[in-house]
């Protein structure tokens, strides 16, 4: 099997799966390095394919459903509290697309997550603790942005007030305080 061929046959697993395909497997199934599994990625991405790399392996982007919601919230947590805050954002009934921070040197940073169950985020947390890997909230005193997918405003708004009663969701007012040299107690 030539390259292109690869990179086709990469492609339809990818459009086949509903869940996440790690590079490993696909480097197993065709017999090559990681490496050249993370190259034909890039070569399919750059041809116009969209596809997303998460922590649990690539996706093929899937059309937001029609009667979708997507909404962006502010949190602010520490590590210990991240399970918490994704628990409740899945129980809710969101999808959590991703993390995105504002780095002072790269500007805005996006890890994709595609986390739709409490297996999901399970799968997620024991990846960073295996990898010793800190979460991107790391870099911006735990202030993150999450991109979320909701079946309606009404479950989006939900998982606001959900989050603003644990304390996680960060509000216009807060930011106020912190300019003021307030620090929020939950960082």
């Amino acid at each position: 099997m030539n390259a292109a061929e690869r990179r086709k046959s990469i492609l339809d697993i990818l459009k086949d799966s509903e869940d996440p395909v790690s590079a490993g497997v696909l480097a197993s199934r065709f017999s090559v390095s990681r490496q050249v599994i993370v190259g034909d990625i890039a070569l399919l991405r750059a041809s116009g394919r969209e596809i997303l790399a998460t922590p649990r392996g690539y996706l093929i982007s899937a059309p937001r459903a029609p009667h979708s919601y997507i909404g962006k919230i502010v949190c602010r947590h520490r590590y210990e509290h991240m399970k918490a805050e994704l628990y409740a954002l899945i129980d809710e009934g969101c999808k959590v697309r991703d993390v995105i921070v504002e780095h002072p040197v790269y500007g805005q940073l996006t890890g994709q997550l595609e986390l739709s169950s409490r297996h999901d985020v399970d799968v997620f947390l024991k990846l960073t603790k295996e990898s010793d890997a800190a979460p991107l909230s790391a870099l911006t005193g735990g202030i993150h942005l999450h991109t979320l997918i909701c079946p309606s405003k009404a479950v989006f708004l939900r998982a606001r007030r959900r989050l603003a009663h644990m304390g996680i969701l960060v509000e216009s007012s807060e930011h106020a305080e912190e300019a003021a040299g307030t620090q929020n107690p939950t960082s």
